[in-house]
């Protein structure tokens, strides 16, 4: 026998709860990493594209100032000073100032050249020269790139056409420079440019780390917060907390708050269901301990006793529980045609009719409505003449359902004592438990309700006014 088979289940068990815990964090991931994750990528898109857009600037501007030299040189220098010799030829009336054309391969050159005579070409080009294209007639100075003296000096080039006075030839006139200033120029710019947005980037990135630490440092504090909640040392979230945190933080108080007037709340109706079965359990144990000769009429009586008071605990818990979900909604006329339908079987010699708002809804389970509608449409219906008025009429914020009876009324003295359990004014004998009101009342409060008993004007008896809060 394998004396570790009963571990494999439970590594493997352990591994899988690991797993999912692992693919959790993945799905959730940190809110601290988010920030600097998205911080990171728009920061570096950012510099990216700043530092290429003002590489191009710079690049351009480096090689147009370049251009414009090349070109003021090839302007006065060569085509201001230039004439027609003698024998045709072009010579210069003053020579360059610029020694650079005198040094063989010094980097500066120029050339002119012309259909049918000899090129005249600077001394720095020594036995090279520049290539000509006779395709075009640069009229305006033409700039351009060329590597013809090969890859180890790349030229910049500027050359216009023409026509001396004297002469009837079109004269090229070229003046080339080696790239090496600019691209050494523009080499150092990038350099500088890439160290720069590096360190500017490395401090954004630094910058929205801190930001991102210290912004959330809040949530933090209300996680220990809540962290000593849970082992007792605080009830409520105490510390001041920044504007942004703060209705979190009330929120959470608030449910702190709520949580516990539910959980007091269950004890106290705990505690009134105990005292409420008590003295019935005690009545039954007296009668059986004494062998007493109705203890079968006893243990039915108090049965119905205790029947009563587990109904109207049941019907407050339900409502307590329900009380919680935000989204309920019941329409008011739907319920009293329930209501109704159900009466007028019960109770044929009895009218009900329904007024008012068919649209009205109110913030109350359905079940929850038929029982308190279904009271006190009951109630009318068994202790009137014979007819019940029900009118619905929505007011701001609030839904008001009237019952109304036709039968002897109710003093106004005596109405308050109808809420309390068991209490009834009746004395023909009609079934009843004496909870109805009570439960009504109970219902309608948890729901933020209320119930006020009143006199019908149009039927002389009793107008029950039901108060709900609107959906």
């Amino acid at each position: 026998m394998n004396k570790h088979a009963p571990a494999a289940p439970a590594a493997a068990a352990d591994q899988a709860v690991a797993v999912r815990r692992r693919e959790r964090r993945a799905r959730t991931g940190s809110l601290t990493r988010r920030i600097i994750g998205v911080a990171a990528l728009w920061i570096v898109a950012l510099l990216l594209i700043g530092g290429f857009a003002l590489d191009r600037v710079l690049s351009r501007a480096i090689v147009d100032t370049f251009d414009n030299q090349l070109v003021l040189l090839l302007n006065k220098p060569l085509i201001a000073a230039s004439e027609i010799g003698p024998a045709g030829e072009v010579r210069f009336n003053r020579q360059p100032a610029d020694q650079r054309f005198i040094e063989p391969y010094s980097g500066l050159y120029f050339q002119i050249s012309g259909n049918g005579v000899d090129t005249y070409a600077s001394r720095s080009l020594w036995d090279r020269r520049l290539r000509v294209n006779n395709l075009h007639n640069d009229v305006e100075p033409h700039l351009y790139d060329s590597m013809e003296f090969g890859a180890g000096e790349p030229l910049r080039i500027a050359e216009r056409d023409a026509i001396l006075p004297g002469s009837k030839v079109r004269w090229r006139f070229q003046v080339a420079q080696s790239r090496e200033t600019i691209d050494d120029q523009i080499h150092r710019l990038r350099s500088t440019l890439f160290w720069s947005f590096f360190a500017l980037g490395i401090g954004l990135l630094v910058l929205t780390a801190l930001q991102t630490l210290y912004g959330l440092w809040p949530l933090r504090r209300v996680r220990q917060e809540v962290a000593s909640i849970r082992s007792g040392q605080n009830t409520r979230i105490s510390q001041e907390f920044p504007t942004e945190v703060r209705p979190l933080t009330e929120e959470i108080n608030q449910l702190l708050e709520h949580n516990e007037a539910q959980a007091e709340e269950a004890r106290r109706h705990a505690g009134n269901l105990a005292h409420a079965l008590k003295t019935p359990l005690t009545v039954i144990t007296n009668a059986a301990t004494a062998r007493s000769a109705d203890l079968a009429d006893t243990v039915c009586r108090e049965a119905l006793v205790m029947r009563r008071q587990v109904d109207h605990h049941l019907a407050r818990a339900r409502a307590i529980g329900r009380r919680a979900s935000a989204q309920a909604r019941a329409r008011v006329w739907e319920s009293l045609e329930a209501v109704q339908r159900a009466v007028d079987r019960l109770y044929e010699n009895v009218t009900v009719d329904i007024a008012g708002s068919r649209q009205a809804e109110v913030r109350v389970e359905r079940q929850d409505l038929d029982e308190m509608l279904g009271n006190l449409v009951e109630n009318a219906a068994k202790y009137g003449g014979g007819r019940v008025f029900v009118t619905v009429e929505p007011k701001d914020g609030v839904v008001d359902v009237l019952v109304e009876d036709d039968g002897p009324g109710i003093p106004e003295a005596n109405r308050g004592s109808l809420f309390t359990r068991g209490a009834r004014l009746d004395t023909t004998g009609k079934p009843g438990t004496g909870l109805g009101l009570a439960i009504v009342r109970d219902v309608a409060e948890i729901y933020g309700g209320s119930i006020r008993l009143e006199e019908s004007e149009d039927l002389g008896g009793l107008l029950v006014r039901l108060t709900l809060p609107a959906g």
